[in-house]
């Protein structure tokens, strides 16, 4: 007989061949026989040897899976990590930007209250050149900020930039109408120009010359020739020169339309152009031009119109 023909013959054999199992119970002699085929034995002995393998696939197929799904999440994270880095680097540096506008405010709001008392007193045209025109961010537009709704932490860092962009807008305002008022004050005349004692009042009075009805602009300040007259607030000589019945005179610009004169003065300390504060000694007390005795004549004038320098007035002069 050919191979060939061996061979199915033998599959057959195989597969068709069976063992039987006798189990005997000594005891009582009971003996049980089970009868067991070749093939089911093999599949059966495979599928408890595979079992563990398909069981350690699943488990690392399982494992990779996880795997990639936390290096999705870990780059996701990164990101947001990066962002919430810069995000919370832009607050800082805008909580550091307002905390030094609030300590630059809180050192500067505090006026003298005899200069206040000054500001108060200016005529409301002043005041009104002295506000500025920049519209200021509402409170209303902060709060609605405030109580936006948050719903995840890219809200809550976005509704803080914007809280924070909008106190840091008005607090810039603040500061610009605290400089405007700094610089009022300093404009204000508030100083006696001179030691003194007052000898002329500001309105009606007897021409010292005719006797008739006049109008003094300003007042008289008596003291001894030569003493120091003043400048009584900060600004800029307009001139400084031998102006008719005002003799030697000194005029004074300080911005926000006030400016100041002073007549009669037997010598000049400064000249036209030159910036003076508060306190400096701009000339000397004299008897120039149309004058009866030594004294200094002082005005001032609001948007060219005469003002009564002692409603100004709240502070001694300054040696």
């Amino acid at each position: 007989m050919a191979a060939s023909t061996l061979r199915p013959v033998f599959r057959e054999a195989m597969s068709a061949r069976r063992y039987t199992v006798v189990i005997a119970d000594r005891s009582s002699g009971v003996m049980r026989r089970a009868t067991v085929s070749l093939s089911a034995t093999a599949v059966a002995v495979t599928a408890v040897l595979a079992l563990p393998i398909l069981m350690g696939l699943g488990a690392k197929w399982s494992a990779r899976t996880e795997i990639d799904q936390l290096r999705g999440a870990n780059s996701l994270l990164q990101v947001e990590n990066g962002s919430y880095r810069l995000a919370t680097g832009e607050l800082t540096s805008q909580i550091q930007s307002l905390e030094s506008v609030i300590n630059d405010l809180g050192a500067r709001a505090s006026l003298d209250p005899a200069q206040a008392r000054a500001m108060q007193k200016l005529p409301a045209v002043v005041k009104t050149r002295s506000a500025g025109g920049t519209a200021k961010p509402t409170n209303q537009a902060i709060s609605e900020i405030a109580t936006a709704a948050l719903s995840s932490p890219e809200d809550t860092f976005g509704v803080l930039r914007d809280l924070l962009h909008g106190l840091e807008s008005r607090l810039r305002y603040v500061r610009r109408d605290v400089e405007r008022r700094e610089a009022l004050a300093s404009a204000t005349p508030s100083i006696w120009p001179a030691h003194g004692w007052l000898t002329g009042t500001f309105g009606g009075r007897s021409d010292p010359f005719t006797g008739e009805p006049g109008f003094h602009q300003g007042i008289d300040i008596s003291t001894e020739k030569g003493q120091p007259v003043f400048a009584t607030a900060d600004g800029v000589i307009e001139s400084a020169s031998y102006t008719g019945d005002y003799g030697n005179l000194i005029v004074i610009k300080h911005g926000f339309g006030l400016a100041t004169r002073y007549g009669h003065l037997s010598a000049l300390a400064v000249k036209p152009g030159s910036s003076v504060k508060r306190g400096d000694v701009v000339g000397y007390v004299g008897s120039t031009g149309r004058s009866t005795g030594v004294h200094l004549h002082y005005e001032i004038l609001a948007n060219g119109q005469l003002i009564n320098p002692l409603q100004l007035l709240t502070q001694p002069a300054r040696r």
